[in-house]
Formats: C-alpha cells, sequence, structure tokens
C-alpha cells in the first residue's frame, strides 16, 4: 500500500512538473518571437534610434498562477462601440463576452472584444482583444495598460483561457506616433498583474 502511494504521489508531482515546463516553454517562446519581432527593423514598432540601442524586452517571471482558465460568459446583441485611442482615430469594437475568474481569491471580470475589421479578414476572423489596466500601471508597467491576444473559444465552450504571462505592451509604449486602443475603464484591475511584459526603458 505504502508503494503504491508513493508511486502515485510521484506520478501526480511528475504530471504538474510537465505541466509547468510545457507552459514554460510556450511562454518563452512567445517571448523570443516578441524579441524578435523588435529586433527587426521590418516589423518593430521601434523608432530608428531606439533600435540601434534595443537588446531584449523585460518580462516578469513566468507564473503558472496567472494563466487562467475563466468562465466565459457570451454577450451577442451587444452594439458597435468606438474606442478610445491615444489619436482621434475610433476603431469599431463590439463587446463579444465576459470573462468571470478568481485570481489571488478575488473574483472579477474582464470585458472581452472582437474587432470590427478584423473580423472580415482570414487571419484574424478568429481574433479576440482584451486591453486592461492594473495595479502595475505607470511603476511596472506602461501607463497605458496592456494588451493580451485571444481566439473565439470553440462551439459550446463555457470557458476562455487568459494567459497573463502573454499580456504586452502597445506599440505607443515604445513610439508615440502609433494610435493604439485605450483600455475600457471596466477592464481596470484593482490589483497588480505582475506577469508579461514590463515597462520598456
Amino acid at each position: 500500500m505504502k508503494y503504491f502511494l508513493s508511486m502515485l504521489v510521484a506520478l501526480v508531482f511528475f504530471s504538474c512538473e510537465k505541466k509547468d515546463a510545457t507552459h514554460e516553454n510556450e511562454i518563452k517562446l512567445f517571448q523570443y518571437e516578441l524579441n524578435r519581432e523588435f529586433a527587426d527593423a521590418a516589423t518593430s514598432p521601434l523608432t530608428e534610434e531606439g533600435l540601434k540601442t534595443f537588446k531584449a524586452l523585460e518580462f516578469f517571471d513566468i507564473d503558472e498562477n496567472y494563466n487562467i482558465e475563466a468562465d466565459f460568459e457570451l454577450t451577442p446583441g451587444t452594439p458597435i462601440f468606438e474606442m478610445q485611442t491615444t489619436t482621434d482615430r475610433l476603431p469599431l469594437y463590439r463587446k463579444y463576452g465576459i470573462a468571470h475568474f478568481t485570481l489571488n481569491g478575488k473574483k472579477m471580470a474582464l470585458s472581452i472584444y472582437q474587432s470590427q475589421e478584423l473580423m472580415i479578414t482570414v487571419e484574424y476572423a478568429e481574433h479576440l482583444f482584451l486591453p486592461f489596466n492594473d495595479a502595475t500601471n505607470g511603476t511596472l508597467t506602461y501607463g497605458g495598460g496592456r494588451f493580451i491576444d485571444l481566439e473565439i473559444p470553440k462551439e459550446g465552450s463555457k470557458t476562455i483561457r487568459i494567459d497573463f504571462n502573454k499580456a504586452y505592451n502597445p506599440y505607443c509604449a515604445y513610439n508615440h506616433t502609433f494610435s493604439c486602443p485605450i483600455p475600457p475603464s471596466e477592464n481596470n484591475l484593482p490589483v497588480a498583474i505582475p506577469v508579461g511584459v514590463k515597462a520598456y526603458k
């Protein structure tokens, strides 16, 4: 019996360790691809001067606790609205759904949006947009909030995966010539989200 319990504990530990390793590799790949984008003059949002001195973006430590499977409430029929940006550009979005989750013992909700422009393209037809603010804004992270890219869940699914480890800065954090969406006030989180991309220095 003791041998069986020992093997069971070892198996559970190995499974969790393997899961954590898989997630860590996923985030490291995300970070690598982001750095590669920024280092390439053809795809980088950096200014010419910024590109000359760029080495790598700074990230928080990867934390599995911020990889969340949230309950997802669809919001069909919500009106199309103009999302505020850092310029006078007003792109059209619609609230696609609301993610409900518990983080560090606190219940929270974030609205998830769908771009009316991107939804008619082949490449981004399944794309959803999650802009948010948190308590790190203006100190550890960019003051204008951060973004997470998501995909429409499979039909019938009542959950959506939100991995804050993939939170990134809008291009405006690196170059003021860009026009970037401003997270709606309903997506202001009252807690710190110490994962993802840090403020650019």
